[in-house]
């Protein structure tokens, strides 16, 4: 596990090492994901008030619909006998859809008809894993050369067109109806998006976002947010399903919460009273972590704190997996144990004990939306549905994200009115 010291290292200090990263660069540009040095840190003070919680607030609304449409889905299928669903293929869906509404205000209708831009990001996503693990074509030209690489910039051209599309749209009604009064507007009716704050934000010497640098945080933001946020509720379903326990005590809090409620809808000051099924989250994101390994390379010597040094030029492949899995920090780590995160019980771990979203100054950006996409949607799943294992266990499978093999499957009980 990394010293606690390391997380004040400088990320100019210990940049994101840019082997694999590479890859995504056609695709996602100089986003945060992608970006160093100062450009990194320009980005990063100009995108963090999209991350304000007056900002998220109303996003609360979006993820509600959008886990109602699945749902909808769910009991569909129900009725007609089908309760094995793969969770990966439909939670991928309802997180893009969420982020299409979060990022662009545009609905697409995803999980109901298909969509060329969501079919665009799902071809990217696999085929960036693909490439990666054909080193010998990891040069650009050799890549282009095959089919492969030809459905991938494809794909891209696809993705991007759509995104320049909503940038120069919105630039027009930002000019034609005056950007504070736009601004003003939109703020007023609560349906500020991601788009919208990118293209208002000012650094302090009035300096403004260009197209491509906010189309390549707008693409950034749709590929690191639709997967991650998909794994960990695909995992913690199937942690729930395994715990059937764990699952009737959040069930039972979230009936609690919503008692007198109708429609049965999770706001935003309800999040904070979830406390249960947020540990039953951070478990099983420890179990499951959806990025299971991080590279960083060092740019000049590191001195740990014990005194042993990490010489200039090392890459250094830390493991979060790992790091939850270490059994001198987490006793018996391979079990489900939701306790572990109880805020009445003092906790000596280390900070860096359980890094799901990653640490220091590179850490993940959009984990509170993230949060709260996971514990909407996962509460009303369990209002809804009593979720049960599969008959075949799934075996673990780290892509770009936390996968498993073949699928996630799992089998969905509706639950009747009375039963709620």
């Amino acid at each position: 596990m990394a010293p606690d010291g390391l997380s004040l290292v400088s990320a100019t200090i210990i940049p994101k090492d840019m082997f694999f990263y590479n890859l995504l660069k056609p695709w996602l540009g100089d986003g945060l994901l992608l970006s160093a040095g100062d450009k990194w840190s320009h980005h990063c003070c100009l995108l963090t008030p999209a991350f304000h919680f007056e900002i998220l607030k109303p996003y609360v609304k979006i993820f509600n619909k959008s886990a109602g449409i699945m749902h909808a889905k769910w009991q569909c299928l129900a009725l007609e006998g089908s309760t094995h669903l793969d969770m990966f293929e439909h939670i991928s869906l309802m997180t893009l859809d969420s982020l299409q509404k979060c990022v662009f205000s545009f609905d697409s209708n995803c999980q109901e008809s298909p969509s060329e831009y969501i079919a665009a990001i799902l071809e990217l996503s696999a085929l960036v894993v693909k490439w990666q693990e054909q080193i010998f074509l990891h040069m650009d030209f050799l890549y282009n050369l095959t089919p492969n690489g030809w459905r991938f910039h494809r794909a891209c051209n696809l993705v991007h067109n759509f995104t320049d599309a909503v940038i120069q749209e919105r630039r027009r009604a930002l000019i034609s109806g005056g950007s504070h009064d736009f601004l003003k507007a939109k703020a007023k009716a609560k349906t500020l998006d991601f788009i919208d704050v990118l293209l208002l934000a000012k650094d302090e010497d009035g300096k403004q976002l260009s197209d491509e640098n906010i189309r390549a945080e707008a693409d950034t933001f749709m590929f690191e947010g639709h997967d991650t946020t998909a794994s960990g509720l695909s995992w913690v379903l199937y942690n729930l399903a395994k715990h059937p326990e764990y699952q009737e005590r959040c069930r039972q809090e979230v009936q609690e919460l919503l008692r007198d409620r109708e429609p049965q809808e999770i706001e935003w000051d309800d999040l904070a009273q979830l406390p249960f099924l947020t540990m039953c989250i951070k478990e099983s994101l420890r179990l499951h972590p959806s990025v299971t390994v991080i590279a960083r390379r060092c740019t000049q010597d590191v001195r740990l704190p014990d005194g042993r040094v990490i010489p200039k030029g090392s890459i250094c492949v830390i493991s979060i997996f790992g790091i939850h899995h270490n059994p001198s920090i987490w006793p018996d780590p391979e079990v489900y144990n939701p306790f572990r995160f109880d805020p009445e019980i003092p906790q000596k771990r280390s900070p860096l004990a359980f890094i799901p979203f990653s640490a220091g100054p590179r850490n993940c950006i959009g984990q509170t939306f993230a949060m709260t996409e996971m514990k909407v949607v996962l509460a009303l799943t369990l209002l809804r549905f009593r979720v049960l294992p599969d008959e075949e266990e799934p075996r673990r499978k780290p892509e770009l994200i936390l996968r498993a093999e073949g699928g996630l499957r799992l089998r969905v009980e509706p639950l009747s009115a009375g039963s709620r």
